[in-house]
């Protein structure tokens, strides 16, 4: 088991820096992201960093007409589900591109979106 604790503060501290990190068990080998406290292939907890590539493919997507109360309008825009070459599925939002121009099998990009001190998962065409 390892001391260091990969946190979800840790992930978005190293998306805003440009790196897509994921966890890997050392037991099973299984990906995760974003981080977990146990593996989900055999429910123990020790992890290490694995970068990731940051590219993939639009798997789901679905667009936004209405902004969420409290946020700026700033509508439409689109959110995918994006299968990272590594295997594994992320969630962002798909920038630099318009939404109707979005779909499933687009190759896209991880783009760190930054506002302030808050970061997101972003994704741009490849």
């Amino acid at each position: 088991m390892t001391d260091e604790v990969i946190t979800l503060g840790h992930f978005f501290a190293e998306a805003r820096a440009g790196r897509l990190t994921a966890i890997r068990c050392r037991q099973c080998r299984e990906l995760a992201i974003p981080p977990k406290e146990y593996c989900p292939g055999c429910h123990e907890r020790d992890w290490e960093p694995a970068p990731l590539r940051g590219t993939g493919t639009i798997a789901s997507y679905t667009v936004i007409r209405v902004p969420p109360r409290g946020q700026p309008a700033g509508t439409p825009y689109a959110v995918a589900v994006v299968r990272l070459d590594e295997g594994v599925s992320l969630l962002g939002r798909v920038v630099d591109l318009p939404v109707d121009a979005v779909k499933t099998g687009l190759l896209v990009r991880f783009l760190p979106l930054v506002d302030g001190q808050q970061t997101a998962i972003g994704f741009t065409p490849a």
